[in-house]
Formats: C-alpha cells, structure tokens, sequence
C-alpha cells in the first residue's frame, strides 16, 4: 500500500469517525484491528471490539477530530498529533452528561494491513480530559524538575 493510498484511507477514516458513521468507520479498519487506549490502560480487539470502543466514545461525547500534524515512519506506520473537538453529550467514564464543550488533544499510532487500518494507539492525558468533565485529576507534579 503506498503512502498516498495510506493518506486517502485515513481521510476516509476520519470523516466517517467525525461523523459517527459506523459502517463507514469499520470499513476502513482491518476486521482483525487492535484499539490500545493507554492512558485507561484499555484494548479493544476486532471489529466488534471496535464497535464498543466507537459507541462508548460517541455515546459519552459529540466529537469531531481536529486537523494536526502527521508523521510517516519507513515502514509506513503515521503518528499523528491531533486533537478532537468534544461535547460530553451521555454518561462517560462514569460521569453523567454535562454538556460542556472542550479539546482534548492527543498523539495515534496507526498501523496497516491489507490496505486497511490495522491498529491505533492512543496517548492522552486522562487528567486533562478528567477535568474537563468536571472531575478532580490528580495534583500537578511539585517536585524538582530533572
């Protein structure tokens, strides 16, 4: 899969995520794909794994993914610094609707395989997004800086 096939697939990708189109989104993933959530410490496995993922993030908060930045690795592989646009619309991580509107901004990891997504890694900072549903996070760091 060349690098301009890989761009147009994660275009797709992303409209169809910004849309919160199902179908659209499971189309462009591997049926075997991998959904690692680091900062819940979370996976989700295949399609149907990733069903649960979409619908837990959709039903909890309206999100459009924001442009940023991308990277391409030799092996093809894009880490991308984004962010998403987000209104926490249902119950999300135990915390009911607020309806406040924030940006959480984050960094994937995306593998591919057979011309399809295979994995996206996920890094934020759960404090952060914590807070913006109106939750205590964690003290900032005081000590010395290194």
């Amino acid at each position: 899969m060349d690098l301009q096939a890989r761009i147009d697939l994660v275009a797709r990708h992303v409209a169809a995520e910004s849309a919160h189109d199902m179908a659209g989104t499971l189309a462009t993933l591997h049926p075997e794909c991998v959904f690692e959530d680091l900062a819940m410490g979370r996976v989700w496995r295949g399609h149907d794994g990733a069903t649960d993922h979409y619908r837990e993030w959709w039903n909890g908060l309206d999100t459009v993914v924001e442009r940023g930045r991308a990277a391409w690795t030799p092996d093809g592989t894009l880490i991308a610094e984004s962010g998403f646009a987000c209104r926490h619309v249902g119950p999300f991580l135990g915390v009911a609707a607020t309806g406040r509107r924030f940006q959480l901004r984050f960094v994937v990891v995306v593998s591919f395989r057979d011309g399809l997504m295979q994995g996206e890694r996920f890094y934020y900072s759960l404090d952060a997004l914590l807070k913006h549903l109106g939750q205590p996070g964690r003290a900032p760091y005081a000590g010395d800086a290194a």
